[in-house]
């Protein structure tokens, strides 16, 4: 029987950075060499994710401090002037304040199984976008407290010990394939994949088009009905 529900957060509930990222990545090429904005930012994620995917335990750094470090190197990559620290602040300003999916903020008004978040966000970050939506999870569960990244097991770990529950109680439910999907299903936790851009759904997952469509999945429909 499934007793609560772990949602991740951006990209899930929330919209993503997409917009802020073609801001930063036009004031770099208009401040740098011209690159293609496309150049920068795919150069900028795979620094990035270099660096997210080793920050763990001892080695752990937060989603600010990466995206600090991984702006400097692009900012030098592409001969632009400008300054990470004050680029970095208009990411910081979208996590605490970014814009809700109507079909999440529906779901989460009227449902009636407890949830909670687990989200790769820094803590206060997604805290602050919390109480901006006015949203009540029971718990929040954070890369930043897990000293972790999802995929990494760390957080979800966390997740179930304080929650109490064993993996088939629950269902994660993300945007990301790699992510959430992967990360929760290697510790046997039930999981939904929210396919908001339509993408050929891999064998075995199970997909909703949003948030409302997790009601027509296997784990819910007979708690809904």
């Amino acid at each position: 029987m499934i007793k609560a529900l772990f949602f991740d957060f951006y990209g899930t509930i929330v919209h993503e950075d997409g917009v802020v990222i073609d801001e930063i990545t036009t004031i770099i090429s208009n401040t740098g060499n011209g690159a293609k904005k496309s150049a920068i930012g795919s150069y900028w994620w795979q620094i990035f994710y270099e660096s997210f995917v080793n920050s763990f335990g001892d080695s752990f750094k937060t989603q600010r401090e990466l995206e600090v470090k991984s702006l400097e190197m692009t900012c030098k990559k592409f001969g632009s002037d400008a300054d990470a620290d004050e680029l970095s602040k208009k990411m910081f300003a979208h996590w605490r304040k970014p814009p809700i999916f109507e079909d999440a903020a529906n779901l989460l008004a009227v449902c009636d199984i407890p949830y909670y978040i687990v989200s790769n966000i820094d803590t206060n970050d997604c805290l602050a976008a919390i109480r901006y939506h006015g949203l009540r999870p029971v718990k929040v569960f954070t890369s930043e407290a897990a000293k972790s990244y999802k995929p990494r097991p760390e957080i979800f770990e966390m997740a179930l010990k304080e929650t109490n529950l064993s993996p088939k109680e629950i269902v994660h439910i993300g945007d990301s394939i790699s992510s959430d999907v992967k990360g929760a299903t290697n510790l046997g936790i039930n999981t939904i994949w929210i396919n908001r851009n339509r993408k050929e759904i891999p064998a075995g997952v199970i997909a909703a088009a949003d948030c409302s469509g997790i009601w027509n999945t296997p784990f819910l429909s007979s708690i809904k009905n």
